[in-house]
Formats: structure tokens, C-alpha cells, sequence
């Protein structure tokens, strides 16, 4: 697992992304090769964040009302509502250390990711998140 989660206990996809859901007649998931043993935590994060539009630039009123959405059609629960917004910027920041560290040991294809850009977007999502904390709060709270 490239991004482990603590006391895994669940299957996932760990990569659940726009860039990973083919639309049409059917909505299909690709890119399984990194899915195995995690939480429901741990891979809701990257999909509120990537399907939420949680990244620099993106007005944060906007952003707050996508992750609303999202995580009302998931179903959270409160303890789920309540973890997301660390998990998020934690989930965020192993991202871009992962990357990092991958273009300092040359581990492919993340080596090539990080020097392509990929390291400074999870680097300033991860900021992103972090910084909003408290937004990502306020707007996911059960009414």
C-alpha cells in the first residue's frame, strides 16, 4: 500500500477520483491497482477532497457546498463527518510525501509525477485543506 491507513479494516479502491470514473451509460471506477486494505476513513478522504474540488484556487464557499454534497450523499455518519476534515489534510499531505519521497529515491512512475508537477499541487492541497479546516467543519456538520 503506497498510502497505508492505520488499523486497516476494509477493501478499498484508495484512488476514488474524477480522473478515475468513466461516465456514461454506466458509471465505472478504473485504476484498481491501488486498491487494498484500508478504512472507509481513510479513502473517503481522497474522494471528498478530489470529488469535492478541494485544491489552491478553488473559492472555499464553493468547495465547502461540494464537500456538502458528497459527504450527504455518502451517508456519513457523525463520527465519519467528524474524522473527515483531519483526514483530509492528513490523507492530503502523505500524498505529496509520497511523491516527494519517490522522486528522492527514483521510485517510478511517482519519481516522474512529482518532477511533472503533481508534488507541488498535493503540496499546496494539502495547504488548502489544512488552512480550511474549519470551513470543511462548519459546512459538513449534521444539522
Amino acid at each position: 500500500m503506497l498510502l497505508p491507513a492505520a488499523n486497516p479494516n476494509l477493501m478499498c479502491h484508495n484512488d476514488l477520483a474524477p480522473w478515475n470514473l468513466i461516465v456514461g451509460d454506466r458509471w465505472v471506477f478504473i485504476d484498481w491497482d491501488g486498491a487494498g486494505p484500508s478504512t472507509r476513513l481513510w479513502d473517503l478522504a481522497y474522494a471528498a477532497q478530489s470529488f469535492g474540488m478541494l485544491f489552491e484556487g478553488q473559492a472555499v464557499k464553493s468547495a465547502a457546498t461540494r464537500l456538502r454534497a458528497l459527504v450527504d450523499g455518502y451517508g456519513a455518519d457523525l463520527a465519519l463527518r467528524e474524522a473527515l476534515p483531519a483526514a483530509m489534510a492528513k490523507r492530503a499531505a502523505a500524498m505529496f510525501e509520497m511523491l516527494r519521497s519517490s522522486r528522492e529515491s527514483g521510485f517510478q512512475p511517482w519519481a516522474d509525477m512529482f518532477a511533472n508537477g503533481h508534488g507541488e499541487h498535493w503540496r499546496a492541497a494539502a495547504n488548502y485543506v489544512a488552512q480550511n479546516k474549519a470551513a470543511w467543519e462548519q459546512a459538513i456538520a449534521q444539522a
